[in-house]
C-alpha cells in the first residue's frame, strides 16, 4: 500500500487511515482489518483515486455508514472508500440536493424541523444518503424511491451522469445501483412536501418509542435481516419456526424481534453469517419460503 499512499499524498486526494478494524465502521461491529480507508475530498479526487487503484489492480469498496453490510473476519486487502466529504446540502423550497455522504437520520430530522415532510420514515435508519439510495431504504410503507427525483453517479468510465427516478428501477429494498455496482452515487435530489412541523415531529417521536419497545436497539445489528415475503412478514415466519433466541457463538436471533440478528456477545462475522444461514434454511424447510437477505456480504470469497 505504500505506493498507493504515495499517490494519495501526491495528488492530495484526502485523508486516509491504515490498518483499520472494520468493526469500527459497521453497525454489526464485526469485520476484519482493512488495509486502507481513504476519504476523497471531491469528485475529481475520487476519480483520481479510482484511476490509481485500477492502475495498481487493487480491489476497492465504497462504504457508507456500514449499516447494511457484513464484512468477513479475514483481512480486506483492498481499499475502502468513504464519501464523508460529499456532504453538501442545498435547499430550494421543497427540492433538496444532498451529497451521498450525508447522514440519512440527520437529514430526516433537519428537514422535519424545517416543516418538510417525506423523510419521516428515515428518522430511524442509520445510513448515508448514498447507501439509502443503493438499498432503497425504507420503513412504514415508504422508501427512498418515493422521494428521489434523480441522482448523480460516477460511471464505470469515470464520468458524472444524472439518472432520473424512472430509470432507477426502485422496488422493495432494490434499485438500479444494486445491479450495477460500478455506478457510484455521489449526490441525490429529493422532493419533499410542506407540512406542520409539530405534526411531523410528533409522528417521528411516536415511531421512535415504538421502535424502542419492539426492536433490540441496545445491541449492534444491521436492522431487519430478511426482506418480507409477499403478503407476509419474515419476523413472523422466523418466530413461528421457534428461532427466537437461537444462538451461534456471540450472535443471537433477537428475543424482542425475530427479524433482527444482534451481536449479543462479541460475535464474529462468521457467527452472524452462520446464524443467518441457519434461519434461512430452517424457514425454507418448514414453510418452503426462501427468505432473501437484505444485507450485503463482502469479502467472503
Amino acid at each position: 500500500m505504500k505506493n498507493i499512499i504515495s499517490e494519495i499524498r501526491k495528488h492530495k486526494i484526502g485523508d486516509y487511515i491504515e490498518e483499520v478494524p472494520l468493526s469500527k465502521y459497521t453497525t454489526y461491529k464485526v469485520g476484519g482489518i482493512a488495509s486502507l480507508i481513504v476519504y476523497p475530498n471531491s469528485v475529481d479526487k475520487l476519480i483520481t483515486l479510482i484511476k490509481v487503484l485500477r492502475e495498481n489492480k487493487l480491489e476497492y469498496k465504497v462504504l457508507g455508514n456500514g449499516s447494511n453490510v457484513i464484512f468477513s473476519d479475514k483481512p480486506y486487502d483492498g481499499v475502502i472508500i468513504k464519501l464523508d466529504s460529499f456532504d453538501d446540502l442545498k435547499i430550494d423550497n421543497t427540492v433538496i440536493t444532498v451529497g451521498a455522504g450525508y447522514n440519512l437520520m440527520k437529514l430526516a430530522y433537519k428537514m422535519s424541523k424545517m416543516g418538510l415532510s417525506g423523510l419521516e420514515f428515515a428518522a430511524g435508519i442509520p445510513g448515508s444518503i448514498g447507501g439509502a439510495i443503493y438499498m432503497n431504504a425504507g420503513a412504514y410503507k415508504s422508501d427512498m424511491g418515493y422521494i428521489t427525483s434523480s441522482i448523480k453517479v460516477l460511471t464505470e468510465d469515470l464520468e458524472v451522469k444524472e439518472i432520473y427516478n424512472r430509470d432507477l428501477d426502485f422496488h422493495y429494498r432494490s434499485s438500479l445501483l444494486q445491479r450495477n455496482p460500478n455506478l457510484i452515487c455521489i449526490e441525490a435530489t429529493l422532493v419533499l412536501k410542506r407540512a406542520i412541523v409539530q405534526d411531523i415531529l410528533t409522528l417521528i417521536e411516536d415511531r421512535k418509542q415504538k421502535r424502542l419497545m419492539s426492536q433490540p436497539l441496545e445491541y449492534p445489528s444491521a436492522g431487519s435481516v430478511f426482506r418480507n415475503p409477499s403478503d407476509d412478514f419474515a419476523g413472523r415466519l422466523i418466530e413461528e419456526a421457534g428461532l427466537k433466541g437461537k444462538m451461534i457463538g456471540g450472535a443471537i436471533v433477537s428475543p424482542k424481534h425475530a427479524n433482527f440478528i444482534v451481536n449479543y456477545n462479541n460475535a464474529t462475522a462468521q457467527d452472524i453469517k452462520d446464524l443467518i444461514t441457519d434461519v434461512k434454511t430452517t424457514v425454507k424447510d418448514k414453510y418452503n419460503v426462501d427468505l432473501l437477505v437484505e444485507q450485503e456480504f463482502v469479502n467472503w470469497e
